[in-house]
């Protein structure tokens, strides 16, 4: 599970984020969207832990700076953070060895075949597309099989063979009890699989909604409905 509760943060006098609070629960997918500006980053940053905020934020029950957080949490974030020196395998090797995974080689070897980047074992990351380090940045994060999983704009840079694959790979972690927080401006491709939604306009969580309320009205609808019109021009 993924709680944030009444998280806060200010730059000097704005406040990207106000008395924010989310859950996304083990077994569903739990999509976060807003108009640019919204706090939605700031919301993902502070979840992963990469900036300093007012409020809770917990990870499978754990404070998400603790040690026991981040062992059973995967982070996908919007631009993959590699290293530009290191192979695809070097950056396999350190996950596994950080992380101390047995068997990680199968695993990851399972994603390479599911990635269709097998053959890219021996590359360095700064010689791969945007595509393949989007996938790379994936499988890091799923080598850990994750028991909450938050992924930024999953779909940036990916064709849309791939894009299937990372909708079947979210089905699966779903029905394995995985909890998903998937931050992204691409509604249509996960309106059949997400659960639940918040929609998050000026700093706040103006509204929150499960998928079998909705009845006939799609999501991209509700967000427009939510937001008055607003639209970001990467909405499709």
């Amino acid at each position: 599970m993924i709680e944030v509760i009444d998280l806060c943060k200010r730059y000097n006098s704005f406040k990207a984020a106000d008395n924010v609070s989310i859950v996304a629960k083990p077994g569903k997918i739990t999509i976060l969207l807003g108009p640019n500006g919204a706090g939605k980053s700031t919301t993902i940053k502070s979840i992963a832990n990469l900036l300093e905020f007012d409020g809770k934020i917990k990870i499978c029950g754990y404070y998400n700076d603790t040690v026991e957080a981040k062992r059973c949490f995967g982070y996908v974030p919007e631009t993959p953070v590699l290293y530009d020196v290191l192979t695809v395998k070097e950056h396999i090797d350190f996950i596994g060895n950080a992380y101390r995974i047995n068997n990680y080689q199968k695993i990851a070897d399972y994603y390479l075949d599911l990635f269709e980047i097998s053959e890219k074992k021996n590359r360095l990351a700064k010689e791969l597309s945007k595509g393949m380090k989007q996938k790379l940045s994936m499988l890091l994060a799923l080598m850990i099989k994750p028991q909450a999983l938050l992924v930024d704009e999953p779909m940036v840079g990916l064709d849309p063979a791939s894009i299937e694959t990372v909708l079947e790979i979210f089905k699966t972690l779903k029905e394995q009890g995985c909890a998903i927080l998937i931050s992204t401006h691409i509604i249509d491709i996960i309106n059949d699989i997400y659960d639940e939604a918040y929609i998050m306009d000026k700093g706040k969580i103006i509204n929150h909604v499960c998928k079998e309320n909705l009845h006939d009205e799609t999501l991209k609808e509700y967000f427009f409905e939510a937001t008055d019109g607003k639209q970001d021009e990467t909405v499709n």
